[in-house]
């Protein structure tokens, strides 16, 4: 008989730290628990990073992160029910995760893998749990790499996510939430478009347009 292995857990799961970028803007804006007063006499106290969290998602038409659906946007979602912080407004998600799984048949479908194959970069490399325990235990070397790193991750999702962005069939339309008027790519908001052929359903046909900046296809209305 083989003898069962046991894990204990010390303590529930909790945020460390995050990094957001806004898609109309080059600064990244990382956020750490020893950003905070109370770190000194609690370094697993992560409401107030939870607090910045919610306000961030709170002011986004949509958010983007890598298997962020499955992952990031539930382990979000129970540090705020934790803490009794209110949901942020509703937001729309795109999940690169997801639309590589759907749209490809990469050899692997992790961020930094992802990276290398369209060469975009790459994750920052680090010591692996190491790295999470140094912060833990109050560490201000490993609290440099670790805001470094959330920060790459960041910069690489980006750039992974404009180059798959054409792929994406369901992308929400940009243009609903800037309110443009004129005939726009959708994903991008690029009018270098240009007509190509129609698009058939049943029982009509919508006019098809291949956007010229990020290469996507759109329809527009019914003929």
């Amino acid at each position: 008989m083989h003898e069962a292995n046991v894990v204990s857990v010390k303590f529930p799961s909790y945020i460390l730290c995050f990094s957001v970028k806004w898609a109309d803007h080059k600064r990244i804006s990382t956020y750490a628990l020893p950003d905070y007063p109370n770190f000194a006499k609690d370094k697993r106290d992560d409401s107030k990073l939870a607090i910045a969290l919610r306000n961030t998602l709170d002011t986004a038409d949509i958010a983007i992160a890598h298997n962020g659906d499955s992952f990031d946007f539930k382990k979000i979602a129970a540090r705020l029910i934790v803490h009794d912080i209110p949901p942020p407004s509703p937001f729309k998600t795109i999940d690169t995760l997801k639309a590589a799984r759907k749209y490809f048949r990469f050899d692997s479908n992790r961020l930094n893998d992802i990276g290398g194959y369209l060469k975009v970069g790459e994750k920052l490399p680090h010591t692996g749990m190491h790295l999470w325990r140094g912060c833990m235990d109050g560490d201000p070397d490993a609290w440099r790499v670790m805001k470094k790193y959330n920060a790459r991750d960041v910069d690489l999702l980006e750039k992974v996510y404009l180059r798959l962005r054409p792929w994406i069939a369901n992308h929400p339309n940009l243009n609903v939430f800037s309110g443009k008027a004129t005939i726009a790519c959708p994903a991008c908001q690029s009018s270098n478009i240009q007509r190509r052929g129609d698009q058939v359903a049943k029982l009509y046909k919508r006019a098809r347009f291949q956007c010229r900046n990020c290469g996507g296809w759109f329809s527009g209305g019914k003929i």
